[in-house]
């Protein structure tokens, strides 16, 4: 009898679930579904055996020591992207002619910004669910997963199958969690997608049920014998009657034409719902014709993604601020009403210096259009022409430096305005945050309220100085602590030996960045090359330039310099200058990585490549061997095609050096 009440309750509120957060059309108050969770909760807690993985009550959440790795059973692929309707026709075109037919029907979908998991399911109970990863392996958070209420833990039917779904917070869910956080003087979440990932990962499942997340299930891997369905819409319609949530805005269409229209109809209303999308997502109906098409070695043959233009967006331009680089670069940034902008709330964006703001004619208070460039960082495009506009008065470039008061120097050949003044506090301070940047010595908890208070307090002035601190030193700062001072002192002790070319790049070189340090040390393997290097063997090496080698040739000749150079030598600053090559496989290559890679970072991916005999680059040219494209690669993906530079996915740049 008890049995059967159980078998009761799971069903019923099972069923209200569903309706609730799946076909938003609940059928009992919230008052009467937690009686019925209640009764249920009760009897599971009286009798331990009667409770069952597929109960209500399992979306509870628990504490993980951390997430195992799990290898998926069916690969987790990407999709290759198209930009415009010529990319879609192409890709299309490409289809029709592999498989020698015309008439291919098509199905369109939003393509949700979250993160795409994997679902099983046993004689339709929810068992595993897993990140994608790298696509072939990911990480098991069943039990975080257990918490959304969108993943039904028990289906309608009885059935063996695997899903793939995108979870995600819907915006104002992500909107009311930071609102909660700022009350809290808790973390800010970017945007919805970092908050759906930051609560998908917590170790604290408890945390998760309480975030609002949700998942639009996408596709289903059909079990053994199932050739009842044999279209990818008729997919959908079946993983629905499973009792899975799936994106009401699809629309089945008979050709590219069809899809291009989806496209378009999208691009502005898509603003209106309440969850992120970047794009689109167009398959080919057809399971017959998938199976024929097949993969390449990183995405579907008979899927593409169509990304939505950078998005832009009005705000008010409520002042224009000066800031000061290491190089005594003047850069004006424009302080702009917040707005949310590709997912992210932007209050500052670039204006690049002051011959943009000239050309752009912008003034403070003006209503103006911004972007992000490469979708990363935000600048002013457009001013909204107003008359309100001309009756503001013209922004006048300063003539001084805003913080030692010196002034500005214009270089013969160059827009950007200068602190004429190498002493300038703000440029000092720069170079110090740059030099424990991660880019350069990678020196952790050293930040720049840190480096205020030092440089305020005459404790370092130059980047030798940290060398010379002890920890008792930290202990005079405004709420440092004895653990604090321990950690600041460790990791500057630590960085002591950091590879020669992060040491190149931390010296704040005029020109001379990441890349152009790393082709340093390939070239000429140690500092004291470097040192004496004259400006013709300097200029004569690919990738650096006369401009460069000037620049660096007369760096390494100022006395100020040596005496920096000698003081850093005298506390213990000694790089590494281990080549870190290890082969020839990749010698005479050049690479230029550009997007987001799945399975290693892009500083990941240049470490593999130089092992190998390679080299890296910042730009493409004619010269390129093969740029590696994750996803989003922006502008640089263009250019090479446009130069018909060869291009790699990830996937095929893996095999290239595994082979």
């Amino acid at each position: 009898m008890l049995q059967e009440r159980v078998e009761y309750l799971k069903n019923e509120l099972n069923k209200h679930n569903y309706n609730y957060y799946v076909l938003d059309n609940p059928t009992i108050s919230d008052y009467e579904y937690d009686m019925l969770f209640s009764e249920l909760k009760e009897i599971e807690n009286n009798n331990p055996e009667l409770r069952t993985p597929d109960s209500p009550t399992q979306r509870v959440g628990s504490i993980s020591t951390g997430f195992e790795e799990y290898r998926h059973q069916y690969r987790l692929y990407s999709l290759d992207n198209s930009y415009n309707a010529e990319d879609l026709r192409k890709w299309y075109e490409r289809a029709q002619k592999e498989y020698g037919k015309t008439d291919l029907e098509l199905v369109c979908e939003l393509k949700i910004d979250g993160l795409a998991i994997a679902l099983n399911y046993q004689n339709g109970v929810f068992t595993t669910g897993v990140t994608r990863g790298n696509g072939i392996i990911g990480e098991n958070i069943t039990q975080n997963l257990k918490t959304v209420k969108a993943i039904p833990l028990k289906l309608f039917e009885d059935v063996n199958i695997d899903v793939r779904g995108e979870i995600y917070m819907p915006i104002s869910s992500f909107n009311k969690l930071n609102e909660e956080s700022l009350k809290n003087n808790e973390k800010i979440f970017a945007n919805p997608r970092n908050a759906a990932a930051g609560s998908l990962r917590q170790l604290d499942s408890t945390i998760t049920a309480k975030r609002d997340l949700s998942m639009f299930t996408y596709t289903v891997i059909l079990p053994d014998g199932n050739n009842t369905i044999k279209t990818h819409w008729d997919s959908l319609q079946y993983i629905k009657k499973l009792g899975f949530k799936t994106n009401p805005n699809i629309r089945l269409v008979k050709d590219i034409d069809g899809a291009i229209q989806f496209c378009k109809d999208w691009e502005t209303k898509r603003f209106e719902l309440d969850y992120a999308t970047d794009g689109v997502v167009i398959k080919i109906n057809d399971f017959a014709v998938q199976n024929e098409l097949g993969f390449t070695a990183r995405a579907p043959k008979w899927a593409t993604a169509f990304k939505f233009p950078p998005e832009e967006i009005s705000t008010t331009l409520e002042s224009i601020e000066i800031g000061v680089g290491k190089t005594g670069a003047i850069t004006p940034v424009a302080n702009l009403t917040p707005v949310l902008l590709a997912g992210s709330t932007v209050a500052r964006a670039s204006l690049h210096n002051f011959d943009e703001i000239e050309r752009l004619d912008v003034r403070i208070g003006d209503k103006v259009f911004i972007k992000k460039a490469a979708e990363i960082i935000p600048k002013v495009v457009k001013v909204v022409d107003d008359e309100q506009h001309y009756l503001r008065q013209k922004y006048i470039p300063p003539k001084e430096c805003p913080i030692c008061h010196s002034e500005l120097e214009y270089r013969e050949g160059e827009v950007v305005a200068y602190c004429s003044n190498e002493n300038c506090p703000a440029v000092s301070k720069a170079k110090l945050e740059y030099w424990v940047s991660k880019e350069a010595m990678d020196i952790d908890y050293i930040g720049p309220s840190v480096i205020e208070q030092l440089y305020n307090l005459n404790m370092v002035k130059t980047p030798a100085d940290f060398y010379k601190l002890s920890q008792q030193d930290f202990m005079q700062l405004d709420l440092v602590k004895e653990k604090s001072a321990y950690n600041m002192f460790n990791s500057i002790q630590n960085s002591k030996n950091r590879p020669l070319s992060k040491f190149i790049t931390a010296l704040s070189i005029r020109h001379v960045g990441k890349e152009t340090a790393d082709i340093l040390v390939n070239e000429l393997g140690t500092l004291e090359n470097i040192i004496s290097a004259d400006v013709e063997t300097l200029s004569k090496i690919e990738g650096i330039g006369e401009k460069i080698a000037l620049s660096i040739y007369e760096f390494f000749k100022s006395q100020k310099n040596i005496d920096l150079l000698n003081d850093l030598k005298n506390n213990g600053v000694i790089p590494s200058e281990v080549s870190q090559k290890q082969s020839d496989e990749l010698s005479g290559m050049t690479f230029v990585l550009t997007g987001t890679l799945h399975s290693m970072t892009r500083d990941d991916a240049g470490a593999k490549i130089k092992e190998r005999g390679g080299k890296t680059s910042s730009s493409v040219s004619k010269k390129t061997s093969f740029v590696i494209a994750g996803d989003n690669p922006g502008s640089k993906l263009d250019k090479a095609t446009t130069l018909g530079v060869k291009i790699l996915s990830e996937d095929e740049f893996l095999t290239m050096i595994n082979n």
